[in-house]
């Protein structure tokens, strides 16, 4: 009798925790999925984010010159509506970050990234409401 009711329990714990993991990993599984899909936003919902900087020219350190332009995708709308109020900061911030660039800062994948990442540092620290999610070179020309 002691033999059977011990068994029972064990089976019962057994159980309990077989279930606790399989709800645990629907859980994680649909989490994954819902996060994945919101990874990756739609082009229209891009475009309702994002704010287009004008064409800057200016000076590099090592006495060449670019002309630039970008694109800087907000985190929503708010901070979008902020980044158009800011534009002449942002110009700024720029305009500062390309003056102490060398054309050859410019050179590969790796020196364009460089400049984006900085950027978005810089503007994300003036910014009071959201944030700046990726800064886009859309064009650009070194002499």
């Amino acid at each position: 009798m002691k033999k059977n009711k011990l068994l029972m329990i064990m089976l019962g714990v057994l159980i309990a925790i077989t279930l606790v993991g399989v709800i645990a990993l629907v859980i994680i599984i649909k989490s994954d999925e819902s996060g994945a899909e919101g990874k990756e936003p739609s082009a229209d919902e891009l475009v309702k984010v994002s704010m287009e900087v004008p064409e800057i020219t200016t000076n590099l350190a090592d006495n060449g010159f670019i002309k630039i332009k970008f694109m800087i995708q907000a985190n929503d709308k708010d901070a979008k509506i902020e980044l158009e109020k800011r534009n002449f900061q942002v110009q700024n911030i720029i305009i500062a970050e390309l003056s102490e660039l060398k054309a050859s800062d410019f050179k590969g994948k790796k020196g364009q990234e460089n400049l984006q990442e900085k950027l978005k540092t810089r503007i994300n620290s003036i910014m009071q409401t959201g944030s700046v999610e990726k800064v886009y070179i859309t064009s650009s020309i070194i002499q």
